[in-house]
This record gives C-alpha cells, structure tokens and sequence, in this order.
C-alpha cells in the first residue's frame, strides 16, 4: 500500500447564610429527619455533597443544646430561622458553583500577513469561549452558554484514498482525468485548500492476494485479489495518524475519501494470512509512503477507527459502489462525523459527491464531548429559530457565518473515589472540527477545613482533648479514643454515663432509636443483612432504604435520585416521592417540533397523556396518531417517490427541502409501537410500501421497502404473434386431420371392393354382365323409296 500527496463572571464562592435551625421542640426532631436530607450528614464532605445542604465549621455550635443541632441543614432554612445567627457568617460552608472563562475570543475567519494596523494573522475561530474553569458541587447542574459559527474561508484538506485493486482499474484512469476539476471545484467553496491522493489494496499474504512473483502487488499498477474484502482499514489508519506524512494541518476541516467497490477486513481477520499481532494505531509509512507493517499487524477494529478519527477531527467519506452501499451505510453509523455516497461504477461522478457530502457535513453541526465517568453534559439548542431550547446536540440547514447557540449542562452525579480524579479536564466539540472548548472541571466533594494547612483545621486539638484532630468544628477521633469530643479512652476502661447523648430528645429512654449501640455517647448504628441498607444519624435516624421504590428500586434507582434519611432526593430531571416522574416537557415535543404532545394531549412526568374526543382517542408517543384522522401517508409519498425512486412530481428542488430522509430496507415491518404502514402506486402502477413512526430515541423514522412490486408487464406484440400462430396451427392441423380421414376412407372403400372381388364365382376372363355390341346403320338420304 502506497500514500503520495500532492500539494497542499466569575461567580465568587458564596458562603451561604447565616446557620440558623429550625429547632422549635426536641419531638419535632424526629420528623424533621424525615423530610429534610441534610441533617443524617455527620461531617462536612458528605454534607456538600447534598444538593442545597451547608454545613456550620464553629466548633461550639449548638452547645446550648447539647450538641444536638445539627451542622448540616438546608440553605433555605437559614433564612429567618429561629436559631437564626448561631452560627457566625465565617464558619458557613456553602460551596457554590464557580464559573470562569479563562479564554473567550470572539467568533472571526481565518486573517492571513499582517494588515494596515501592523496586526498579524491569525487562526479562524467557530466556537465560543475557547478555555473556561468550572467548579460544581455534586448533583447539581450548571448551564454554561456557548456559540457556533463556520468560518467564511475556512481551509480545507481533502485526501483521496482509492482501492487500486483489478476492479477498479477503470476508475483509476477516470479519478486522474477528474484531478484538475475536483481541485477547481473546491476552489469555488475555499480558497485554502489542498487535495492529495493514497490509494490502498490487501495484505500481500496469502489467502488474500496471490503471491507468485508475476502477480505479486509491489510488481503492478493495479493489483487482483483472491478474496472480495480488501484492506481499506489499514490504509484509513494509516491515513489518519501519518498526520506529517499526508500533511493534514491543524487548523483545517479534514476530509477523508474513501474509494472501493469491495468491502473490508477488520480486526481478526489477519489470523487467516497467519498476523496475530494486534494494530497498535500508529504510523508505520517509510519515506516512499508505503505501509511497512501489512504483514506483521492486524487489521484495525472499528472502534479503533472511531478513535482516531475522533483524535484526529477527520471527516470520512464513505464514496462505495451501490453493491456496497448497505456495508457501508451501517459502518457509517459507527463512525463519528463519517457519511456515505454512491460511486458510479467508473467513478465519473466523484467530484459531485465530494460536494455533495461537503455541503451535507458543513450544513449540520453536531455537539459532543469525551467527558467520563461521573461527568454528565446534557446538550440544548433552539437551533437556527427563536423558540424555546430543546434538547438537542445537533443542528442543520447551517450556512456560513450562522451563529448556533448552544447550552451545555454539566452535572455530577457523584465524587470519583480516588481524590486525583475530582480534578478533570475534558473537551466539548464540534464533529469533525478540530477545535474545541476545553472545560478545566474541580469537583466540589470535599470541604477546605477537612485539609490540614486550612483554616478550621487543627491537629490534636484541645477542643478534642488531645485524642483526635478538628475538622470542620467536629472532632476526628483517632483509634484510641471515642466521644463526641473524644473523651472516652478504650485504655482507661472509664467510660462514665454518657447515654443521655444517644436519646433523640429528653423524654425517650430510647437509645439510638434501637438502631444502634451506645458507646461513650456516640451511636454506633447497627449493620443491615444487605450491605447496601445503611443506617445513619447521630441518633441511627436515618436510612437509605425506607424511601418509595418504583420498579423494584428505591427512589427509582440512582439514575433518577437517591435515598436520604427515608425520603427520595431526587436528582434533576426528576420529580415525585419515588422521583420517577420526569421534570420536564422536552420528552413530550416531537424530535421534528410543534406542540407539546401534538397539542392532543398533556404531558404527565415526561409522557403524554393523549386526550380521548368524539372521534376517537389519539395514540403514538407524542399523540401523533389518531386511527379515525386522514393519514398522513398521501402527505410522504411524494417525498418517497423522488428520494428512493427518482420519480414522482416534485423537481430536484422541492426533493432537496423534504423534511426527512427515508430509510431504504430490504422488507419493510412495524418494528415500534408507533410505525404505521403505508403504500401508494407510481405511474408505473407498481405498489410501494412505507412506514413511518418514531424510534426507541424518539427521532423520526421512514422506512421504505427497496423493491416495488409491480404487476407482469404484458408483451402485446408477443401476444398477437401467439395468437396467429395458433389459427396457423389449428388450421393446419384440421387439414391434417381432413387428410387423414380421407385416406382412412379411400383405403376402407378399396378394401370392401377387393374382398368383393375375391368372392366372385365366375371366370375371371369372362364378364357377365357383357353384352355384344349392337350395330345400327341408317341413310340420311334415304327418303323412303325404293
């Protein structure tokens, strides 16, 4: 395989209000615990990592009480509270989200030289901000605002990358007559821009090419496999990740044509030629731009393909014959920002398809971002109109200079459990463009005065009689002492009565709610047969299993909310006592727009509820169908006709503006619950059949059956011919027929005269019935006289 290329506000950090608990009476204690999540949090880590919860740091916080208030409460009941300024303002720990854009340059083309102001070129920029800083507290969302435009100009790299096996011979030769004029092309859309040619054929191993010296590849123009597949993953690998051999630049929209009428190897099946040894992804061209590693590595897997195109902002084009469309249609899917053209069988058509694509990928925008683990972004736009935002991450109909704008929520759902990964970065970025916004995320999970060298921290302190360190106002014992402020030594076996520090309230001789043990004045609350139940509290008050269960889970799982001292907490998107109840309409407006349910119905926790009329009762995910309303099939079918089948009344034009593209199937089926079937007849009077309906995703879809079935077309000329020929026929053989009879006859008659003659009883020289002659002579002058 050989490649050759040719010429190229900030938000401060507020510390809450003031602590204040609404403490009113110790039995009111016990229900407060119930309805409010924060008060179950034992320390300043976990207490932050509840939604809306603060926590109070002063050390003598609550004395008055007994040390029975607790530290972390909600933020809204310190407000006007009656405990209200028991805490001082200092000791309030109350993260907030903090936004920062480190970098946010406006949206501009690409400036080249150094103009009139002695100010030097630059960089084209389409996203905006470029570097933000974000620190977000667990299970709470920050909406950050970004924008999108495609530059005016914008440079372009385009490689051609053909199979240059036996079939594709023609091709070749057709490919380097339409150099010039793909180059020209281009040029009309961008000034900046350079075009280079790969081409690629298989592993010159046997069994996929034939290695006796006069076939070998190295030896040949073309070169003719002995299997069908060919080894075009190798040469996109490599095409890829050589980014100094090809010479992609950094700041260009990178396309990638990829020319075959066969389909592909991939990883695996390089053990058939005897190649064990798994791609490593890297570039492997010497300096005459061949592939060094055919034979000694496997072929790249597609996942491996994905993540390089990905890395790399590679736009691939899939340009296949239409026997190879359908294998490549589906591999399209798996790849990010790839899509997929026809090839005509002599490749006459590749400059219009290279266009045609170019439009099609710099028409749309699609958002995405390699985030990980507990990091959630959630993507919304109201793309190119003015109506409310929806949830979206991608966006068509663009034209250069377009601004998107774009919301993308960032949430948390949880504190990784090794502390280095609550510092991440990662990036949010248009497919197939290589730039991006960079987002420097610190997660909120823990609290400064837990960290020794903060305020608020002490070592062995004497608030806790030399047993343990102050972390947050509360003492952390070490192993040798217990007590809430590590009073009890396990040494000295002198423990004193410290159980009126384990009763909820002074008028229960209940110890930590008989839920757990007393020890020294601290309850030790009992563990649960499943280890996933636990109890918690200072008085083992609380649990994460006594909430509403929804499917068999508390709180409907810990996708939808979690269980906080017996009451569901549920995350955003949620509602309800057991948080299966969508918080939100988004799911209940159709992928395409309009109303909400269709206007035929409400939306109840994210689902529509479809409203029963006179004439009948709507039906569908979004209350689209109604089986006593007019279909909608007679409104697709022209769309159908031109797209699938180029036939039908609309132009080219009106074709373009469809608004859906179908989906060309080998047998059309209701595969959702939504698909409806459909079917019409073309001028041909052939049956086509469709269905249309809304995926598991919500997205609409028309599928459309590729083979019509059409009536047998009746040959006239064909017809007639028969139906002389068979007059022809019958007449001649009745005349057979008549011949037949007749001799039949003639032999039947001189049969009887035969045997009648062989009867006879006279002699055979004589006749009997002879008669002598009589012989009359008679005068014609004769008158009578004699």
């Amino acid at each position: 395989m050989r490649f050759s290329l040719g010429s190229w506000c900030i938000f401060p950090l507020v510390a809450g209000l003031v602590l204040a608990i609404n403490y009113a009476a110790a039995q009111q204690r016990g229900s407060s615990a119930d309805s409010n999540p924060c008060v179950s949090k034992l320390n300043c880590s976990e207490c932050i990592r509840t939604p809306t919860c603060a926590w109070c740091a002063q050390h003598d916080f609550g004395a008055a009480e007994g040390g029975r208030l607790p530290r972390c409460n909600q933020q809204n009941k310190y407000i006007d509270g009656p405990l209200a300024g028991q805490c001082r303002l200092e000791d309030i720990v109350n993260p907030d989200s903090e936004f920062r854009a480190i970098l946010d340059l406006a949206l501009s083309k690409a400036k080249s030289g150094i103009d009139l102001e002695g100010t030097e070129g630059r960089d084209a920029v389409q996203i905006k901000p470029q570097r933000v800083s974000l620190k977000l507290r667990i299970n709470e969302a920050y909406d950050m605002h970004m924008q999108y435009a495609q530059a005016e100009d914008y440079p372009v790299d385009l490689y051609y990358l053909m199979d240059l096996s036996k079939s594709m011979e023609d091709d070749k030769d057709k490919l380097s007559e339409l150099g010039n004029l793909l180059a020209e092309r281009m040029q009309s859309i961008t000034s900046n821009f350079r075009l280079g040619f790969g081409s690629f054929v298989d592993k010159v191993v046997m069994p996929y090419v034939s290695t006796v010296p006069a076939n070998q590849v190295r030896k040949a123009a073309v070169s003719g496999n002995l299997d069908a597949p060919e080894g075009g993953f190798d040469a996109i690998m490599q095409a890829i990740v050589c980014k100094e051999r090809i010479g992609w630049r950094d700041r260009a929209r990178r396309l990638l044509v990829f020319s075959t009428d066969a389909s592909f190897h991939y990883a695996g099946d390089g053990k058939l030629g005897g190649i064990v040894k798994p791609n490593d992804g890297l570039c492997h061209l010497n300096n005459d731009g061949g592939y060094t590693h055919s034979t000694t590595q496997d072929y790249p897997s597609v996942s491996q393909i994905n993540q390089k195109v990905k890395e790399s902002s590679v736009n691939l084009i899939f340009a296949v014959t239409k026997e190879q469309y359908h294998i490549y249609e589906q591999l399209n899917k798996h790849v990010e920002g790839a899509s997929c053209g026809v090839l005509s069988n002599d490749s006459s058509n590749v400059v219009e398809l290279v266009q045609e694509q170019y439009n099609k990928i710099t028409s749309s925008v699609e958002m995405k971002d390699n985030a990980t683990g507990a990091v959630k972004v959630t993507y919304f736009s109201n793309c190119l109109g003015n109506g409310p935002m929806v949830q979206t991450n991608k966006c068509d109909g663009l034209k250069v200079g377009t601004v998107v704008n774009f919301t993308a929520r960032i949430e948390l759902s949880g504190c990784p459990i090794d502390p280095k990964e609550w510092r991440q970065l990662f990036q949010i970025y248009p497919v197939g463009i290589n730039e991006s916004l960079v987002v420097d995320l610190q997660m909120l999970c823990d609290c400064d005065c837990e960290r020794p060298g903060n305020l608020g921290y002490i070592s062995n302190a004497d608030q806790c009689n030399g047993g343990g360190d102050l972390k947050c106002g509360i003492c952390h014992c070490d192993d040798s002492h217990s007590g809430r402020f590590c009073e009890c030594d396990s040494n000295t076996a002198v423990l004193g009565d410290h159980e009126a520090s384990c009763r909820s309230d002074n008028t229960s001789d209940i110890l930590c709610n008989d839920r757990g043990t007393c020890v020294c004045g601290v309850c030790e609350c009992q563990p649960r047969p499943n280890p996933t139940e636990i109890i918690t509290g200072q008085f083992c008050e609380c649990d994460n299993f006594s909430c509403d269960y929804y499917n068999g889970l508390p709180c409907a799982g810990s996708d939808h909310g979690t269980c906080e001292c017996g009451k569901c907490v549920c995350k955003p998107g949620w509602k309800g006592s057991d948080c299966s109840c969508r918080d939100s309409i988004d799911t209940c407006i159709p992928p395409r727009g309009g109303e909400i349910c269709s206007g035929k119905g409400d939306c109840v926790c994210g689902e529509c509820q479809c409203f029963e009329e006179d004439g009948g009762r709507y039906s569908g995910k979004y209350c689209e169908e109604c089986p006593t309303c007019p279909s909608k099939c007679p409104e697709y079918t022209p769309c159908i006709q031109c797209q699938v089948f180029e036939s039908g009344k609309l132009t080219k034009e009106e074709c373009a503006n469809c608004s859906f593209t179908p989906v060309e199937v080998d047998v059309v089926k209701e595969e959702f619950p939504s698909d409806r079937q459909c079917w019409f007849y073309d001028d041909d009077d052939c049956r086509v059949t469709f269905v249309y309906g809304y995926d598991d995703e919500g997205e609409f879809v028309v599928r459309v059956q590729k083979t019509k079935e059409c009536p047998p077309v009746l040959n006239i000329l064909g017809i007639i011919l028969g139906v002389i020929g068979a007059v022809v026929a019958i007449g001649f053989a009745l005349l057979l027929l008549w011949k037949l009879f007749t001799v039949i006859h003639d032999r039947r008659e001189f049969a009887r005269f035969e045997k009648e003659r062989q009867m006879a009883k006279w002699d055979t020289g004589e006749n009997p019935i002879y008669k002598q002659a009589t012989s009359t002579f008679k005068n014609p002058t004769y008158g009578g006289k004699q």
